[in-house]
């Protein structure tokens, strides 16, 4: 094994050993949530995962976007398969590894194939990056929307623009030194041959330079890309598949209850029930009503918040947005994030910083703006369900805080008193028909 075989392999381990740790902080993070069972249905969340996340279904009802993401994510997947080959090269010495184990056929196909692939995700990230920095769509240019989210954006896409690049000078090169040293062609070139005039000057040397130099700066780039994911909004590519299939199933008008509250209103309803019987011995109390902060909401919240792509879907079709209103449900999804992710690091620390979701990071008028009419989580491509945690942190305030709009406070009375969100009594409630 030569000296860059041992370099190749302790770069590989060492990065991928960061990822591991890295990426168990961020599981460890979502586990600080209050447990949720959505082991039910499992044929059903199944085919929700396959048709939403790996089908990309949601992603085409903005078909512009749609298409341009889906070539992304083709290439993504498909000339990651190229990865493999270069990772037995690095490790064992040897040069387009597949090529000695697979038909010369298929190979040249596969290669040909990640590099049609290769040129259309370049061109699609640079339509991104117009779109968002020329053009300037407005979802991408919201309050949340500050330097750190739009850089992160750009990085990413600039990333897979400079991937794309080395790969195919990679191949052009390296089709240049078969050719000129004896003529065996393993691969096939449709798009990298275009490069040759750009590179044709070169000689052997150089031509052997240029190829090992876009090599070694694709491998590195890629696992640097990897590690650089799990800060970025980009850990969807990971998140999307348990975030969909972990969704909620029910439709989107039907709002879950406490058990808690349920099992009281269906013991206040039944005219033979015992009001002094003791609670039943697994009628478990909980330890408070709804959220103040994101350890209190569930894992599967938690699970939604590090998946936001930050694409605006969401924050674009909320009304309450569209009316100039002060809430945005792309930022209840981040806030959330970012809040988790301090209480995480805190407890490794062993402090606490005093500061909760609700009130600095998230405030009373962002969450009663909504209007729970569920927009925000049918226009997500991934299925993210931003206003359960908005339900869950009113649910604080009403039920641990007594704190309301003015407007509910009166239909609570109203319901306590009269039985009815009306300010007037049950017995007057058909005097209507004598008018």
């Amino acid at each position: 094994m030569e000296l860059s075989n041992i370099i190749f392999l302790v770069l590989f381990l060492f990065s991928i050993s960061i990822f591991i740790i890295n990426l168990n902080r961020i599981i460890a993070n979502i586990r600080l949530g209050r447990e949720i069972d959505r082991s039910d249905r499992s044929i059903d969340r199944w085919k929700n995962m396959i048709r939403v996340a790996l089908g990309q279904s949601k992603m085409i009802r903005r078909p512009v976007a749609g298409i341009l993401h889906i070539i992304i994510y083709l290439g993504f997947v498909i000339i990651n398969i190229e990865m493999v080959e270069i990772i037995i090269d690095g490790i064992f010495g040897s040069h387009r590894f597949l090529s000695s184990i697979l038909p010369i056929i298929v190979y040249n196909f596969l290669i040909a194939s990640f590099e049609v692939l290769a040129l259309l995700v370049l061109l699609a990230c640079i339509i991104f990056l117009v779109r968002r920095n020329i053009i300037r769509l407005k979802r991408f240019w919201s309050k949340e929307m500050t330097l750190w989210p739009r850089t992160d954006a750009n990085l990413i896409l600039i990333f897979e623009i400079l991937l794309m690049l080395a790969f195919l000078f990679m191949d052009a090169a390296d089709m240049m030194i078969q050719t000129s040293e004896n003529n065996i062609r393993a691969g096939s070139f449709p798009v990298s041959q275009f490069l040759i005039p750009l590179i044709s000057h070169l000689g052997i040397e150089q031509l052997h330079f240029l190829e090992r130099f876009c090599w070694w700066f694709h491998i590195i780039g890629v696992l640097a890309f990897m590690n650089y994911v799990l800060i970025s909004k980009h850990l969807h590519i990971f998140f999307a598949f348990p975030s969909t299939y972990f969704a909620n199933l029910n439709a989107l008008g039907k709002f879950s209850n406490l058990d808690s509250v349920t099992k009281e209103v269906k013991l206040m309803m039944d005219p033979n029930a015992d009001p002094y019987a003791s609670p039943a011995a697994d009628a478990a109390v909980p330890q408070s009503f709804g959220a103040k902060d994101a350890d209190q909401l569930n894992w599967v919240q938690l699970l939604n918040s590090y998946s936001c792509t930050e694409c605006g879907r969401c924050t674009s079709n909320c009304p309450a947005n569209q009316t100039g209103k002060l809430l945005s449900p792309r930022k209840i999804l981040m806030d959330t994030r970012k809040r988790i992710t301090e209480i995480g690091n805190n407890k490794r620390k062993g402090i606490d910083d005093k500061k909760s979701l609700l009130g600095d990071y998230i405030t009373n008028e962002e969450i009663w703006a909504c209007t729970s009419c569920n927009a925000c989580t049918d226009s997500c491509p991934i299925e993210l369900d931003p206003l359960s945690i908005i339900l869950d942190l009113r649910r604080y305030l009403v039920m641990e805080q007594s704190s309301a709009p003015t407007e509910l406070n009166m239909m609570f009375t109203n319901i306590e008193n009269n039985g009815a969100p009306w300010q007037f009594p049950a017995a007057d409630r058909l005097n209507w028909k004598n008018e």
